[in-house]
């Protein structure tokens, strides 16, 4: 149980500083590099000349020096305002108290507004204060404000008085700062490097007139500095820490061996903890095991958005709200801990949506202290040659050298066992977690080259995920029938062909990933073999996801029954099984994915199911001409949904481009062999939002025409094996600059043309030559 302060309750507290000395005590002036833009920006919106009262906001994570460059602003141009100030919002407040400190900040000089200020209540204060701004041109810093209900409860009374007032916030929250004027919010961003190292210089060096690191202390400088991840506040401690330290090449290198535990047990560090601390002690309940758990990964992880949310799925962190899916809300969830800068977006799929995700190096260490300190969980890696914890309840391997039962004496406490190391020796893993660790939770070993699983699998009564992804496992045991709470079971990229009959047993099963890639450059009309789900598969009316499913009369019969399916993929569909699948897709209603391979070149795919929250539409198989006008799949009134469309083996012969035109919200198209015409043309106006294009093996295109005005959005532009093109395409300096161009396999010829060409001078692109 995790209990470091509830946010539950609408409260927050309010501070107010006694003098400007004590607001940006984190970061002193001299400590503000790389802020001059910024700071620029700021004083642009603050001095302007539109008399309206803008909201300005500055968004970031703890240690980003928010509230310095506010404070730096606040005290060059507050004499510019007839009255000004600073309150410091924090989580439990009252509303009156608030008000009250706002009233005698603004009114230091006018003690007649001060007067009883005490014996007033709420509705009082709110009038006193709106009536004492109307005739005034107002400055008001509200920092640190960590809620949209805590502006909310004063934006009412900090009212537009059409005199030019401003108000500025500080928040690490997302949807705190989209309360901000439009076009008012600075992103504060971590340090880049040549400033981080200036300023550590400035700190670590203080007595040398240029602040120079010494020659012998300039590698390890810039491992430390590098540990900082470009935080002010990090940079300044850590470069104040190092300020007191011997100046030797020893010293330094055992500092910077040291530096993470430093962070978390230095008592000189004391303030950076409490100011990232502060992070976490205000996360709604709900998010704290989200957060500590993903601190038991190893430095830098790169987490996937489908992965994460299964895994905090079968942990049981996901709360049920209304009709929303347990996915949903975790989805929810993720986007909150994005909204408050603990973990870092770095990827976003082709329509926006969030893809990979990094906890800050710094957060993490932090984090991982709270976990040990509340035996949430653990990490383990060999190198120190010491035993795993006892009292870990969540173990998670990131390196393991020795056989498992040499390092564990004991795992009869653990709940969830997750292995990072795929080179790590199996032999007797799976049956010791399956002897000694009975209330197990979560089992993720995907990438060990796993072979058997014992049949003592089946007594994990409590086992709700089994990740067995890229592993050498051939077989499931019979006995997996006996998980009656899996919720997910991976083994994408395995060598196994079918399941077991009792399979159909597991009704809370909602993650069912059974797929072998067979054409490793998917081209082929064949790129993936998928598994016959044994008699029943109706049974398990709780999948999202099926991932792949062999078509034969038995599975396509049940399919109908499967309802809440987000994401399905068919194999081997026989012409003869589209009416079928269609009549089983229109119950699909919530379908998002859908991914049909035809068994063979020659077989037509005819679907007809409208599907309105189709996002990814992927197709492999003939189809008929026609079928992009007549089967509502494309049919543009219900298709305002579908980002991502894949068409390969199509073998269309007229021109796709005008029926898919109408496919307005397209961010990325790709034709692998789905056109065997001659000529292609984007017109004005087509794919507005359209990012990634991919054209692969059309051997008849000799002509691709791109009007100005076409494709406006695109980022990324690629040519594969395109062998009858010897024409560059007209038009393609309308889409320049592209952040990515590609021709592959061309001809030397074609080279020669594009290496001559003049709308791509200037331009990096790629390419390779054909055989």
């Amino acid at each position: 149980m995790i209990n470091n302060g509830d946010t539950s309750s609408s409260s927050y507290i309010v501070k107010r500083s006694k003098d400007l000395a004590n607001i940006s005590r984190s970061l002193d002036e001299e400590d503000l590099v790389g802020v001059d833009k910024n700071r620029d920006k700021l004083e642009q919106w603050l001095l302007s000349d539109d008399l309206e009262r803008s909201v300005i906001a500055l968004l970031g994570m703890g240690g980003l020096g928010k509230t310095s460059l506010a404070a730096n602003v606040y005290r060059k141009h507050r004499e510019k305002f007839q009255c000004h100030a600073w309150v410091s919002i924090s989580q439990t407040y009252s509303t009156e108290h608030v008000l009250r400190n706002i009233i005698k900040e603004l009114s230091r000089d006018k003690v007649s507004v001060l007067s009883n200020t005490a014996a007033m209540d709420i509705t009082c204060l709110e009038e006193t204060l709106r009536k004492f701004l109307e005739q005034q041109k107002y400055l008001i810093i509200l920092d640190d404000v960590w809620t949209p209900e805590a502006f909310d409860d004063l934006s009412r009374v900090l009212i537009n008085n059409k005199k030019g007032s401003r108000l500025m916030i500080t928040t690490r929250e997302g949807d705190v700062a989209a309360l901000a004027s439009q076009g008012h919010t600075l992103i504060l961003k971590p340090l880049p490097e040549d400033k981080a190292w200036d300023l550590f210089c400035r700190k670590a060096f203080p007595r040398d007139t240029n602040h120079e690191c010494p020659a012998e202390l300039y590698p390890l400088s810039e491992q430390i500095v590098s540990k900082c991840k470009g935080l002010p506040l990090v940079i300044v401690l850590v470069g104040s820490l190092l300020r007191v330290r011997e100046k030797t090449v020893e010293e330094w290198r055992r500092i910077h061996a040291q530096l993470s535990w430093e962070l978390i047990n230095n008592s000189r560090l004391d303030h950076i903890r409490n100011v990232l601390h502060l992070s976490f002690i205000y996360l709604p309940t709900h998010l704290k095991c989200c957060f500590l758990h993903c601190s038991l990964f190893s430095e830098d992880y790169c987490f996937k958005r489908k992965q994460l949310i299964r895994l905090w799925t079968a942990e049981g962190f996901i709360e049920e709200r209304g009709e929303s899916t347990l996915e949903e809300v975790a989805e929810g969830y993720l986007k909150e801990l994005i909204d408050r800068n603990m973990l870092e977006l770095v990827k976003r799929n082709s329509f926006g949506r969030m893809k990979e995700f990094k906890m800050h190096d710094i957060l993490r260490e932090l984090a991982l202290d709270l976990c040990q300190k509340n035996c949430f969980g653990v990490t383990y890696e060999d190198k120190h040659g010491r035993s795993f914890e006892r009292n870990g309840r969540r173990l998670v391997l990131h390196k393991q050298k020795k056989d498992i039962q040499q390092s564990f004496s004991s795992v009869r406490r653990l709940r969830t066992f997750v292995m990072l190391d795929d080179s790590m020796v199996t032999f007797t893993l799976l049956p010791l977690l399956c002897k000694e660790s009975r209330y197990m939770t979560v089992l993720e070993l995907s990438g060990l080259l796993i072979e058997n699983i014992p049949d003592a699998i089946g007594d994990l009564f409590n086992l709700r995920h089994l990740g067995l992804r890229d592993s050498k496992l051939k077989m499931l045991p019979s006995s997996v029938e006996k998980l009656s709470n899996l919720l997910t079971l991976d083994l994408l990229r395995s060598d196994v062909h079918e399941l077991p009959s009792g399979i159909v047993k597991l009704k809370k099963l909602r993650h069912l990933f059974v797929e072998k890639r067979i054409n490793t450059d998917l081209r082929g009309i064949k790129c993936f073999g998928g598994v016959h789900v044994p008699n029943g598969l109706g049974n398990l009316t709780n999948l999202q996801t099926l991932q792949a499913l062999v078509a034969h009369d038995e599975s396509i019969r049940h399919l109908r029954q499967l309802r809440q399916l987000r994401s399905l993929r068919l194999l081997d569909v026989k012409g003869s099984y589209c009416g079928r699948i269609s009549e089983s897709l229109v119950q699909m209603q919530c379908l998002s994915h859908l991914d049909v391979n035809a068994s063979d070149e020659n077989e037509v795919l005819s679907l007809n199911a409208p599907l309105p929250n189709l996002q990814t539409l992927r197709l492999g198989g003939r189809l008929a001409e026609g079928a992009l006008d007549a089967s509502p799949l494309f049919q543009a009134a219900g298709r305002q949904n579908l980002h991502v469309l894949n068409l390969y083996w199509s073998q269309l012969r007229e021109d796709p481009l005008p029926s898919l035109s109408r496919l307005s919200n397209l961010t990325h198209l790709e034709f692998t062999r789905a056109y065997s015409g001659e000529q292609l043309s984007f017109l004005t106006g087509w794919f507005p939002k359209l990012k990634i294009l991919y054209l692969i093996d059309l051997p008849n295109l000799n002509w691709l025409e791109i009007q100005q005005g076409a494709m406006a959005s695109l980022e990324r532009l690629y040519f594969v094996n395109l062998s009858s093109m010897m024409v560059v395409p007209a038009g393609i300096e309308f889409l320049m600059p592209l952040q990515s161009l590609g021709f592959f396999e061309i001809t030397s010829d074609f080279f020669w043309l594009l290496d001559q060409c003049s709308a791509i001078l200037g331009t990096q692109w790629r390419y390779t030559l054909g055989d």
